[in-house]
């Protein structure tokens, strides 16, 4: 894969500065949650069940107490009450609200049935093998297509989600000159980070740390508060630095109460990794269905837009993405019905992986684009420029800002898109077909109640302290760039402080909130330090005026549309997210993605050797940063479109590639030419900094484009992702 220098700084962009924690990183010396030392520490391991729907009718625990070391078994039979599990899609913290090890009645395969804890983590493991659990089984339905699940419509069981319906779309697609009318289907997924999910529970009397990697520390203090029933204020969390999340670690999971309960009764700090587990313990993308109907104009105008969705979800859980209220503001169709459905199965609670609802309702969008150009035997590019809009066509609302078109036309120019023969089956190298196509990415524009600590001290050095996070996307730099610039220190100047939940509340690290809302704190912080020192350019002279040593601000940021209730929820541990499609604004960042693909005639082994996207997003903080961020989504699009897919076993809704060792992700082979290009815009309206979130831009358009190339390659339509060599030989 070709690496490029960090982008040079165009207008409205921050130098592209290394980041401030890299060193730490590569010289071992950032702490991730299970690398902080804690004496005298006992390790867990967790037994899960092995069927997905049923009750448990014995547990039998005498073979495993029998393993040298083992302190504590904790079963459905023995666990301490617990108290308030409030499912996060319902405004609290948890990930289901099923608490653990709380009845016989098992609701999924790989639910938690015993937590056993040893004096070393061989032990526990060697125990927890030797626990026999006996169930009384009953048949599972395990997918969207199963018999035995239960189809609700989402707005019907979720209040924040609403179905749109505008204009008449049904006579519009009636009277349609060119109709499209598919079917898309994206898989489930999981997130397979890096840094495994642990918990370190360490109680000193009646004050509890935990070590545990978060994009939410100050909501896992408070939801853990709540589950095992103590005070908020007696819970520390310190999650400094995340080995990848991106969803799976924005909630309180299962396994974190009964850890905190264990160490409790034993008096003794506790330890647990769950890697084998890793699929059923936490959260994950679910598959999905979509079909959509357009009715467009001989000249390429969309005069209907139909989009029906089925999401997959839990039994115990209504969690959903919801993301037709992405896809209807995309383009100026005046005639719009979206519905979602919500299907219950025998399955783990879904979550949020990166760019939740819009990777999988975009890629069903830009595929049928893509299909309708064909259908029309119009250029994609113009298709869409045709359909552009500055406002949301379901009730008007303007964006603040707009620059698809500009990323198109960059990106087309930088891809060579003028060469591309538009038939398909047209491009050919040898033995290898060649495909061209592209799609849009795009991501609301998100920000958070936040709140900041910043103090300069009279020799220019600046302390940053917030509660937010860095999941690898570069935050402190960001963050500690924001403080550097406002006061005029170099960077080098600048410390910043995140992940505990004893600094001033931030945001969670998810929706791409955290640049623009925790830099948006910081810069009021900064204001304030400002206007004490009375705009003196001599800090030396401005402090022995004071007579201090140090200036300390802190300061709250409640965005624009916010209730200022939601500033009262953050230190309660709330989530509280605006922006995106709102009544009186749209806002969006905004991408256009091309892809070449070269297909084999005979073997149809498939390879992606260029990628070129070109993003708009408001102010960009680091050039660098920004380009990494994007440059990893778009290979986790490529991942999703021909990679990436967690099989079930249908009989048993059982995961069957339940390690990365068996789940397809690509590798260096797999990745050829990825060309980031950013592009400049400004925008005033949407926060003080003028940034939009770019964290879950990038891998929103790929997969789509991916899929568009690959017809356009062999003129074979693949609608199921991901498009695997068996999928293109099925069709010869």
């Amino acid at each position: 894969m070709a690496i490029a220098e960090a982008p040079e700084p165009k207008r409205n962009m921050g130098k592209p500065e290394p980041r401030i924690d890299g060193r730490l990183k590569v010289t071992g010396q950032a702490r991730y949650a299970a690398d902080f030392p804690v004496s005298n520490t006992a390790y867990g391991f967790l037994v899960t069940s092995t069927i997905a729907r049923g009750r448990i009718t014995r547990i039998d625990l005498s073979a495993a107490k029998k393993v040298p070391g083992v302190l504590h078994i904790m079963t459905h039979e023995n666990r301490p009450p617990l108290g308030t599990f409030e499912f996060v899609a319902k405004g609290g913290e948890a990930a289901t609200a099923k608490p653990p090890l709380s009845t016989d009645r098992i609701d999924h395969q790989g639910e938690i049935v015993a937590l056993v804890v040893a004096e070393s983590l061989e032990d526990a493991r060697e125990a927890a093998y030797n626990v026999k659990v006996e169930y009384d089984v009953e048949a599972p339905s395990s997918g969207l297509d199963s018999p035995g699940t239960k189809t609700v419509m989402a707005a019907d069981i979720n209040a924040r989600h609403k179905d749109t319906h505008a204009g008449d779309p049904d006579r519009a697609f009636a009277e349609a000159a060119v109709k499209l009318d598919q079917t898309y289907r994206t898989p489930t997924q999981h997130h397979n980070a890096i840094e495994l999910f642990s918990t370190t529970c360490a109680w000193s009397g009646d004050e509890l740390t935990i070590y545990e990697p978060s994009q939410f520390v100050v909501g896992l203090q408070h939801g853990l508060a709540k589950e095992i029933g103590v005070d908020k204020t007696r819970i520390r969390v310190l999650s400094p630095f995340i080995g990848g999340a991106f969803g799976s670690k924005g909630s309180v999971t299962p396994r974190t109460a009964i850890v905190a309960v264990a160490a409790k009764i034993l008096n003794r700090p506790i330890k647990l990794v769950a890697r084998a587990q890793g699929f059923t313990v936490a959260t994950y993308r679910a598959e999905t269905r979509h079909r959509i109907r357009f009715g467009a104009a001989a000249d390429g105008r969309i005069a209907s837009y139909m989009h029906e969705a089925w999401e997959l979800t839990s039994r115990t859980d209504d969690y959903m993405v919801g993301g037709t209220r992405s896809t209807e503001a995309m383009y100026a169709t005046p005639n719009v019905d979206a519905k979602v459905r919500l299907v219950k199965a025998d399955r783990n609670t879904p979550g949020f992986m990166r760019s939740p609802p819009e990777v999988p309702y975009m890629y069903a969008l830009e595929a049928a684009m893509d299909e309708l150009a064909f259908a029309l035997k119009m250029d994609p590019v113009e298709l869409r420029r045709i359909n552009d809009t500055d406002k949301n066509p379901t009730n008007g609302a303007p964006y603040t800002s707009r620059s698809l078109m500009q990323c198109y036309d960059e990106a087309a120019k930088t891809f060579g898109w003028s060469k591309r023969n538009p038939e398909p089956q047209s491009m050919r190298d040898g033995d290898w077909l060649i495909g061209y196509s592209c799609a849009t990415a795009s991501y609301p524009t998100q920000m958070g109640p936040a709140t900041a600590r910043v103090r300069l001290t009279a020799d220019g050095h600046v302390l940053v302290q917030i509660a937010g996070h860095d999941i690898g996307t570069g935050a402190y730099t960001v963050i500690g760039q924001q403080a550097a610039e406002q006061l005029g220190v170099p960077l080098r100047n600048v410390d910043v402080e995140l992940g505990d939940s004893m600094l001033p509340p931030g945001p969670i690290a998810g929706g791409s909130i955290t640049t623009a809302s925790a830099c948006s704190a910081v810069k009021l912080a900064c204001d304030r330090v400002l206007a004490r020192l009375s705009g003196s350019e001599d800090l030396t002279k401005a402090f022995e005026t004071l007579g201090v040593g140090s200036i300390e601000e802190y300061a709250e940021y409640l965005p624009k549309g916010a209730k200022p209730s939601a500033l009262t929820g953050l230190y309660q541990g709330k989530v509280s997210i605006v922006g995106g499609s709102g009544d009186k604004q749209t806002m969006y960042a905004f991408g256009a993605e091309f892809v070449e693909v070269r297909i084999h005639a005979h073997t149809r082994e498939i390879r992606v050797p260029r990628l070129v996207g070109a993003f708009a997003a408001g102010r960009i903080m680091n050039t660098r940063t920004a380009r990494s961020q994007l440059m990893g989504g778009m290979i986790w699009g490529i991942s999703s479109a021909l990679h990436e897919a967690t099989e079930i076993d249908e009989r048993f809704a059982r995961y069957v590639n339940d390690n990365l060792a068996d789940y397809q992700i690509p590798v260096n082979a797999d990745i050829a030419e990825v060309d980031v290009i950013l592009v400049p815009e400004e925008d005033s309206e949407i926060n003080p900094v003028g940034v939009k979130g770019i964290g879950e831009l990038g891998n929103v358009g790929t997969a789509a484009a991916v899929a568009n190339a690959v017809f356009h390659a062999t003129g074979v339509r693949i609608r199921d992702l991901p498009i695997r060599l068996e999928k293109l030989l099925a069709t010869t």
